[in-house]
């Protein structure tokens, strides 16, 4: 893998002692003609993991933290320091097929424009689909893709996301002051704006240890949707961030005071259902708090967004649904389980 990397495989590293084997081990394994690089952000890792990855992996480029930044900074920082043509974001619970940086560099070479690919996700530990991308509905959920045929979709997620470092860098990366959470969809509806395309693809893939890094986020035997408190917290105060930044005029103006009303009564019948007070004031309370504390850069970064915009409404919404995703997923599942 000597020479200049056509792929920088960047892997944002949080006590990942007992899965990172994994993930590195599939990249050095990969079927693929060309140099690679692979650099790790380790994000202060109390468990060990960093030493680890120096003692055992020579040909990783390893950033260490003195902090714990989070995973959009820690992607950015990757970025600035990658030489490859393309970067492919891949967690440190991510393990890739042996085909998928030739799958993914085959497709990016045939389109012949930016594009952000995604591979089919797999369950590590069941083997079951899990998605090949998401689309949307009409408050930002993510839907699922399970049809191999589609091409075109809303997102793709960043446990495994392959973008030319060009347009991450025209695109300004993540922002920085989400944290972690919905920073794929940032990415990949800025993308969509910007007149480019957001796509999977049917074959290769990887696994994914899901809900792994903030817990729950999946389903259980049981038939039940099970998350953590952070994790929903986090999703609902970002995927608003998403909305208020990216939905086009009038149909941000109409959706998104839709979407905050629909937010408290959600929350306010969660914690009545449950008779837990603070699933209202911790998730549905704080995202309220969060949008009007960054009221100001919200109006800012909304306006220099949306004067770039290169598509027509009709384009942005053709990967939204008219479904609500979280009722459908109410009948399927009945209420989540919040720990």
């Amino acid at each position: 893998m000597s020479g200049q990397p056509a792929v920088s495989v960047c892997i944002a590293n949080y006590n990942g002692l007992g899965i990172i084997d994994d993930c590195i081990a599939s990249v050095l394994a990969q079927d693929f003609g060309f140099p690679v690089e692979i650099i790790v952000h380790d994000d202060a890792s109390t468990d060990g993991s960093a030493q680890h990855i120096r003692d055992h992996f020579s040909e990783v480029r390893l950033l260490e933290s003195v902090e714990n930044v989070g995973f959009c900074i820690a992607n950015n920082r990757m970025a600035l320091v990658a030489k490859g043509e393309y970067l492919l974001l891949l967690n440190n619970d991510a393990a890739l097929f042996s085909d998928a940086l030739r799958t993914l560099h085959q497709a990016a070479t045939a389109i012949g424009e930016p594009t952000i690919l995604g591979l089919p996700q797999y369950d590590a530990v069941t083997d079951e689909l899990i998605d090949i991308g998401s689309v949307f509905d009409p408050f930002l959920n993510p839907i699922p893709n399970l049809n191999k045929n589609r091409s075109e979709v809303g997102m793709v997620i960043g446990a495994c996301l392959w973008i030319p470092r060009l347009l991450w860098k025209e695109l300004g990366g993540f922002p920085d002051w989400f944290g972690s959470l919905a920073e794929d969809m940032y990415l990949c509806t800025l993308t969509r704006l910007d007149g480019y395309t957001v796509q999977t693809l049917g074959t290769s893939g990887f696994y994914h240890h899901v809900g792994k890094s903030f817990g729950g986020g999946k389903v259980t035997k049981e038939n039940r949707l099970v998350t953590s408190m952070k994790r929903r917290a986090l999703s609902e105060r970002n995927k608003s961030f998403v909305m208020a930044l990216t939905y086009p005029a009038p149909m941000f103006q109409l959706i998104f005071p839709l979407h905050l009303v629909l937010l408290v009564l959600e929350g306010a019948a969660l914690a009545l259902i449950k008779r837990e007070w603070i699933l209202f004031q911790d998730i549905y309370l704080a995202c309220l708090k969060a949008l009007w504390r960054e009221r100001g850069r919200l109006r800012r970064l909304r306006r220099e967004i949306q004067a770039g915009r290169r598509v027509s409404i009709k384009q942005f919404f053709s990967v939204f649904g008219l479904m609500p995703h979280k009722f459908s997923m109410l009948l399927r599942h009945g209420l989540p389980e919040i720990r």
